[in-house]
C-alpha cells in the first residue's frame, strides 16, 4: 500500500505531519503553532533536531536545551533509597555452586531418576503427620458481609478466608490493641482493613498500627476505610526490608505478622524479615496463608538447615518445589494463583491421585522446614487447613506464637 501524503487539511487542523510507517497513518498529536511536527517528532523539522531520547528512559524524548532540567525530575531517575531499604538483607546466603541446579525439568527425567527422588521424599517425610489438621474458624465481624447477596461467589471466597484468618488471630490471642500488624504482600490492604475494623473505637494511646508491605503499586486500596488505625504503606520488596530501620516502628511496638496467600519465597523472606537481629521489635506471633510452593527458592528458603540435616540440598529442594505443584494443578478451582511453572508433564506411572498426594507431601516437607526455623527462634508453630478446599485449594495457614506464651491457641 502506498504511503499517504500529509494533507493540507491535516496541517490546517494543527496535527503532526510525521508518518507512522508501521500503522500507515500520520501522528495524531497536535503540533505547536507554526510547526509541522509535535513535540515528540520535533527533530524532524527542517533545521531542527531540538529533541533527543531521554538517556534514563529511551521510550520518551526531551528538548535538548532542557535535558539537564529534565534529568532532575524524570520519573525514570534513580530515587534515594529509604533507610529501611537494605539490599538483600533478607535474601539468605548466596548459593555455593551457582544456579546450575535449576536446569532441567521433571519431564526430562527418566522413570528411575523420578523413583529415586520419590524414595528421598518418603524417607525425609517419614516423621511428618499425614497432613495439617482442619480448623475452619470465622469472626462475627463478617456475618453481615457473608450474608449480603450483593457479594458474588468470588467476593465471598475472599471473605471466608479473611474471616478465618481473623478467627485464628483471635483464638491465638493475637487480635488486640497496642501492637503493630505487619501485612506482608498487602495488595489492596483488605486484611488490614478487617483487622482495623475488629479493633475500632480504641483510644489514641491504644490504636493499632498497620504496616502494609507491598512491592507493587496496588490499586483500589482499602487504606482510606481503615480509619481506626495508624496506617503506613511501604512500597518495597520484602527481600530488602529492614524493619529495625522503619521510622513508624521506632518505639518498638510488638509485631503481629499477617498475610493472605503469601506466594512462594515471599513467605521465607517474611520469616527472615521478622527475626533478623535483637534491634528489631519483638514478635508476638503470625498468621500467614501459604501458597505456590513451586515458586520457592533455595537461597531464600528459611528451612535450609532442616533440609541439610535430612541429607537434602539445593537440587532436591528444586525438584520437590516442582512436584509440589501436583497438589493443585489437576483440579484448581480458582484463577487467583495459576501456576505456570507447575504444569510440567507428570510421569505416566503415577495416577492423578498419587500425584496429588505427592504434591501435598512436598508442600508439607517444605513447610516443616519453616516450622523448624520458627522453633529455632523460640516459637511454636502450627499448620492448619483454615478453609475448605472448595473455597481455595491453597488452604493452609501457618500460625505461630512464642513457645513460652500461655496462649491456648497453639499446643
Amino acid at each position: 500500500m502506498a504511503a499517504p501524503s500529509a494533507s493540507i487539511e491535516n496541517e490546517r487542523r494543527g496535527k503532526c505531519a510525521f508518518l507512522v510507517e508501521k500503522k500507515q497513518r500520520f501522528c495524531k498529536m497536535l503540533a505547536a503553532r507554526g510547526r509541522r511536527f509535535c513535540g515528540e517528532h520535533a527533530d524532524k523539522e527542517e533545521g531542527g533536531g531540538g529533541r533527543t531520547l531521554c538517556p534514563l528512559d529511551p521510550k520518551h524524548t526531551v528538548d535538548r536545551d532542557k535535558l539537564d532540567k529534565h534529568l532532575k525530575k524524570c520519573n525514570a531517575r534513580q530515587k534515594p533509597k529509604p533507610a529501611y531499604y537494605v539490599e538483600d538483607v533478607n535474601a539468605g546466603p548466596e548459593e555455593e555452586n551457582g544456579p546450575s541446579w535449576r536446569q532441567g525439568s521433571l519431564c526430562e527425567r527418566s522413570g528411575e531418576q523420578l523413583r529415586r527422588l520419590l524414595d528421598k521424599l518418603d524417607v525425609a517425610s517419614t516423621a511428618l503427620p499425614e497432613g495439617p489438621e482442619e480448623r475452619f474458624l470465622t469472626h462475627g465481624l463478617f456475618q453481615e458481609e457473608l450474608n449480603d447477596p450483593k457479594n458474588g461467589a468470588s467476593a465471598r471466597k475472599h471473605l471466608v478466608q479473611q474471616a478465618s484468618i481473623l478467627g485464628h488471630l483471635e483464638a491465638l490471642g493475637l487480635l488486640g490493641r497496642g501492637r503493630c500488624y505487619v501485612e506482608f504482600g498487602a495488595g489492596r490492604g483488605k486484611l488490614s482493613h478487617w483487622i482495623g475494623r475488629a479493633l475500632k473505637n480504641a483510644d489514641a494511646s491504644e490504636r493499632p498500627q498497620m504496616l502494609l508491605v507491598e512491592r507493587s503499586a496496588a490499586r483500589f486500596k482499602a487504606d482510606g476505610k481503615t480509619m481506626d488505625a495508624d496506617l503506613v504503606r511501604l512500597r518495597i520488596d520484602i527481600r530488602h526490608l529492614d524493619l529495625s530501620q522503619v521510622e513508624a516502628l521506632e518505639r518498638r511496638p510488638p509485631l503481629v505478622a499477617v498475610g493472605k496467600h503469601l506466594c512462594g519465597a515471599a513467605t521465607d523472606l517474611a520469616l527472615r524479615c521478622l527475626f533478623p537481629t535483637a534491634k528489631s521489635p519483638p514478635v508476638l506471633g503470625l498468621a500467614v496463608a501459604l501458597c505456590c510452593h513451586h515458586r520457592c527458592e533455595w537461597r531464600h528458603y528459611a528451612g535450609r538447615r532442616f533440609f541439610s540435616e535430612l541429607g537434602l540440598g539445593a537440587a532436591d529442594f528444586a525438584d520437590l518445589c516442582r512436584m509440589s505443584g501436583w497438589a493443585t494443578c489437576g483440579r484448581r478451582l480458582d484463577g487467583d494463583h495459576r501456576a505456570q511453572e507447575q504444569t510440567q508433564t507428570a510421569p505416566s506411572f503415577l495416577s492423578a491421585a498419587e500425584r496429588e498426594r505427592i504434591g501435598r507431601r512436598c508442600k508439607l516437607l517444605i513447610d516443616a522446614g519453616r516450622l523448624e526455623f520458627l522453633r529455632g527462634r523460640g516459637f511454636r508453630g502450627r499448620l492448619t487447613r483454615y478453609v475448605d478446599a472448595a473455597v481455595t485449594l491453597e488452604n493452609v495457614l501457618l500460625t505461630a506464637t512464642p513457645a513460652a506464651s500461655s496462649s491456648g491457641g497453639v499446643p
